[in-house]
């Protein structure tokens, strides 16, 4: 496992992180199957799992805290907040009122007192920043967080972002978490170079494209993925954006067999090559897909590889566009881009 410190906190994390997002009713695990994998996470060098409060409306949280009782000062500590936890309007979002009241609810069901980073989950168009960030300031101040960072922003709302908290003095985000895979590379022409510019940590997730890139998708295979029971859309081959992906997968199992990869270790080779990136988040439902995962730990791609890659897939492109989480509302409501 390599280690890396994470943007310019001093934190040394693993270069591969532990998602939690299929912990419990998402990914059908129960408590100890989510602790054997932590156990396992453990024994192969990470110290960085990630979490978030929706995840199962808080299971997952709950069974991390279980799964990491006793061992807490050795593990950093990831949780997110601001997507909807149940239909009231204000149970949401990053406001003052929302983010003091759910990080307590995060707290008690992790079983800690404080958490090593907390992000918000989406950038709230509804709540400003000075607003957030003077909580996340206050919530720092009073130990119950580390530090915080942002998720799957827009370039342009993190340079806003960091703007603020100099213009108001307060603390800033010190990383972002965006989705990024060799199929999904769009984050390398906007969000990276700005992460680089301010010293970022950089936890990047969907490492595997939803499993794309996991070596069970295949031509002339039926798909049997978790993730395509519950999204069958992102593997209709019918699709353009999914025809393209899959020509791409083919070409680059060829370059992972010539290479002596498994498409795992090409897949997160790849993200974790990239300067700007500090971890891949990975998120296994099983031991045997946490060992293929980890089995990537070292993998170094050489430039041949690398090149070989960039033929296939350009770089800063996103062969789903549609899918991408930090388009900005204007491009989805019309009613925002007209008078």
């Amino acid at each position: 496992m390599q280690y890396r410190t994470l943007g310019r906190t001093g934190v040394q994390v693993s270069s591969l992180a532990l998602g939690a997002m299929n912990f419990g009713r998402i990914g059908r695990t129960t408590q100890d199957e989510a602790t054997a994998l932590v156990d396992a996470a453990l024994e192969g060098g990470v110290n960085l799992i990630d979490t978030a409060d929706m995840y199962s409306d808080g299971e997952s949280e709950e069974m991390v805290g279980k799964a990491i009782a006793g061992r807490r000062d050795d593990i950093v500590l990831a949780t997110k907040a601001g997507m909807p936890m149940g239909d009231e309007r204000n149970h949401q979002g990053s406001s003052r009122r929302w983010l003091v009241t759910e990080l307590d609810n995060s707290l008690r069901r992790l079983g800690v007192d404080h958490v090593d980073l907390y992000q918000i989950h989406r950038w709230d168009p509804n709540t400003g920043d000075e607003e957030t960030l003077s909580a996340l300031t206050d919530l720092q101040r009073a130990g119950k967080i580390r530090y915080f960072g942002s998720s799957t922003f827009p370039a342009y709302r993190i340079v806003q972002a960091q703007w603020a908290a100099r213009e108001h003095r307060l603390s800033r985000y010190v990383t972002e978490q965006p989705s990024y895979s060799i199929l999904q590379r769009g984050i390398e022409s906007h969000v990276l170079p700005v992460t680089e510019e301010y010293g970022l940590g950089v936890l990047v997730w969907s490492p595997l494209a939803s499993g794309w890139l996991s070596g069970a998708v295949r031509a002339g295979r039926e798909v049997a993925t978790n993730r395509s029971t519950f999204m069958p859309q992102r593997f209709d081959i019918t699709i353009p954006s999914n025809r393209a992906r899959l020509d791409a997968v083919e070409r680059l199992a060829e370059v992972a067999d010539e290479a002596g990869l498994t498409m795992i270790q090409l897949a997160l080779g790849f993200v974790t090559a990239h300067p700007a990136v500090t971890s891949a988040l990975i998120g296994p439902r099983t031991l045997d897909h946490l060992h293929a995962q980890l089995a990537a730990a070292d993998t170094v791609l050489p430039a041949d590889v690398l090149d070989a890659i960039d033929t296939i897939v350009a770089p800063g492109t996103d062969l789903a566009a549609h899918e991408k989480f930090d388009t900005p509302p204007a491009l989805l409501d019309p009613s925002l881009r007209r008078r």
